[in-house]
């Protein structure tokens, strides 16, 4: 997988929405109603991203989910994230 350039990864950006590019990789922060809501959405995309073989930096704080992706492999963005970011979003958006 090849590493995306900074204009690449804005142009994918701008099909986002709340997805952000900061220090290498892309990121964004969901809020839910409780801490069930957060975790229950986490293990839907959990069984998603092993699918996909790509695994996010994630971290939850009772309601709150903030995902951060990167292609360590690739040492930075790459379309593998911005498919993964999009499969998150339709989670997110079914729930």
């Amino acid at each position: 997988m090849e590493k995306f350039t900074d204009k690449q990864i804005y142009d994918y950006l701008s099909q986002l929405d709340g997805w952000e590019y900061v220090d290498g990789a892309i990121e964004t922060t969901f809020e839910f109603k409780d801490f069930k809501e957060a975790f229950s959405v986490m293990t839907r995309i959990a069984f998603e991203c092993e699918a996909q073989g790509h695994h996010p930096d994630w971290s939850n704080v009772y309601k709150t989910v903030n995902i951060r992706l990167s292609t360590h492999d690739a040492n930075g963005v790459t379309e593998k994230d911005f498919v993964l970011a999009r499969s998150i979003e339709d989670i997110i958006e079914s729930d």
